[in-house]
């Protein structure tokens, strides 16, 4: 790139994640909505970032939580209207904030109008919609995919006396990509909110975007990588290699088709969220040329036990098979246990949960390449541990009590540590306040200069001011356990950045042609070719001379 070519805006940018249901209520239904992302604002700009992103906000019978759409142009009424959309983008942008939709293209609620048509028949014009398929012989599903969230991936439908797909759940039938009409439908869906002013699209579960038309039995996964598969589900879905049901080579035709929409309107951009495959491969060749995704969000850092060893090496190889692609990293998300609970269950990392918080930002802010953070998280949220009578995520209850699921990282934000509900409601809340995060309440953090909250605003706005880190390559140091250190590099610029992933004090020997940089918040001592790093301390620093 010359000096005259500006980076496009999303690389190297910072994204906020809203989950709307659990950012704040407006109206006392004890549900988080869209005037109440308006209310707060001020707070997701006031840290730095650069985007926000909000979770399904749709019409949808919410039994995945919007993650199941029955009408992609509508509001659901629970979360406001499309009015108040229209408010929340026009004051994102006042703040200059980007705004990006999460779309769900791979299926839709089984309420939505194209389902119920497709259902009535094997003749009406949208029989072929959906992906149905005779049983076997003896009644079984047609083949051996399993969902995601337990059981087959069919779901036997005596209308049409076939089986339909579903990768979730059987209220989220698969569309089929395969059929032209269904694809210049979903190009109609995205491009109706990038004509409305979004800045971007988060693709929900893009790897099962499209199936294998021959409908193959997957193989068998060995049982050596069977902990790998999404985050190490305890379900039969973690037995099989997705090869035929996820990740087909098909799918590069449907993201040209996504990116030629995505052209018509400058500065817009679109990130696929890629699970439940080798991640980092395909990562790479999603995000590689101009006909692809922009970039790719995946579930490498958001796994138990990642311990030093593991977390070097995903870095390690992202970098190694990137190329001209560009990957989303994230922490946290409103489908995993949340960072600090997670990292903190390793003896290595326990104890000061704040400054494992403040650590983990660091790190996932100085790596090579655009990055989400998770509500909550700049306050340094632990992961709510809540009792089966208080469960809502239908994958929790399949699962409990081996996987409680994912309402342990999405009970409300605590915005007032003393108020009723801490300020997220003046109704009952959907899910209950967890009574941890009361003392890590926003007006609390916001008057302590050394909070979790203060550490994201400084460090972001230290950020900002370097575009060596925003934009400059990555070239991974060696070093031994528990130190990860890399240099970024720009131009002549070289930034050494160092982090201490321990609970106990550790040194490095560094060159002495290195100056540290201005970095509140942290502390550590070079001197004498030696770094000392304090318990989950992180290192900045320029070459000297």
């Amino acid at each position: 790139m010359t000096e005259t070519q500006q980076a496009p805006w999303w690389r190297g940018a910072v994204i906020y994640q809203v989950y709307p249901r659990s950012f704040l209520d407006s109206n006392g239904d004890g549900i988080g909505d869209l005037p109440g992302i308006v209310r707060r604002l001020d707070h997701i700009a006031g840290l730095g970032v650069d985007a926000v992103w909000i979770s399904p906000f749709f019409k949808s019978p919410m039994r995945d939580f919007g993650y199941d759409v029955a009408d992609y142009r509508s509001v659901d009424p629970m979360f406001g209207s499309n009015r108040d959309f229209e408010r929340l983008i026009a004051e994102a942008h006042v703040r200059g904030l980007k705004v990006i939709v999460d779309m769900v293209l791979a299926h839709t609620s089984d309420e939505h109008a194209w389902f119920e048509e497709s259902r009535r028949s094997r003749d009406n014009p949208k029989a072929d919609w959906y992906v149905w398929a005779a049983p076997k012989p003896d009644g079984s599903p047609p083949n051996n995919w399993q969902s995601v969230f337990g059981g087959p991936s069919w779901q036997w439908d005596p209308r049409r006396s076939q089986y339909y797909l579903h990768h979730f759940l059987k209220s989220q039938p698969n569309l089929n990509w395969h059929n032209p009409a269904v694809v210049e439908a979903m190009l109609a869906e995205t491009e109706f909110w990038l004509q409305h002013g979004v800045d971007g699209l988060r693709l929900d579960a893009i790897t099962s975007l499209v199936h294998d038309a021959e409908l193959r039995d997957n193989p068998p996964k060995t049982a050596a990588s069977k902990a790998d598969i999404a985050g190490g589900l305890n379900s039969p879905f973690a037995h099989q290699e997705h090869v035929y049901d996820r990740d087909r080579p098909e799918i590069m035709d449907c993201f040209r088709a996504l990116r030629s929409v995505t052209e018509r309107h400058p500065d817009r951009f679109m990130v696929g969220e890629v699970a439940d495959v080798d991640s980092i491969d395909a990562t790479a060749r999603y995000t590689s040329g101009r006909e692809a995704l922009h970039t790719a969000y995946t579930f490498q850092l958001t796994q138990r036990e990642l311990t030093w060893e593991r977390l070097r090496s995903v870095v390690e190889r992202f970098e190694a098979a990137i190329g001209d692609g560009w990957a989303t990293f994230a922490f946290s998300n409103h489908d995993c246990v949340r960072a600090v609970t997670r990292f903190a269950e390793m003896p290595s990392l326990s104890g000061d949960r704040p400054a494992l918080a403040k650590l983990l930002m660091a790190l996932l802010l100085s790596l090579r390449g655009s990055a989400c953070i998770y509500q909550g998280e700049e306050l340094g949220l632990t992961e709510a541990d809540l009792d089966f009578a208080l469960l809502q995520d239908p994958w929790g209850i399949e699962m409990y009590p081996a996987n409680k699921g994912r309402d342990g990282c999405r009970t409300p934000i605590p915005w007032a540590a003393d108020a009723p509900n801490a300020g997220f409601s003046t109704g009952s809340p959907w899910l209950p306040l967890w009574h941890e995060h009361l003392p890590l309440a926003v007006d609390r953090q916001d008057v302590d200069a050394g909070s979790v909250l203060n550490a994201y605003r400084r460090f972001l706005a230290w950020r900002r001011r370097q575009p060596t880190l925003i934009a400059g390559d990555f070239a991974m140091r060696d070093s031994a356990e528990p130190i990860i250190v890399f240099e970024r590099r720009r131009d002549a610029e070289r930034l050494l950045c160092a982090f201490n992933f321990s609970n106990e004090p550790a040194e490095l020997p560094v060159e002495e042609n290195w100056q540290a940089t201005d970095v509140h918040g942290f502390a550590a001592t070079l001197a004498n070719g030696r770094l000392a790093l304090p318990p989950f301390g992180a290192f900045f620093a320029r070459q000297a001379g």
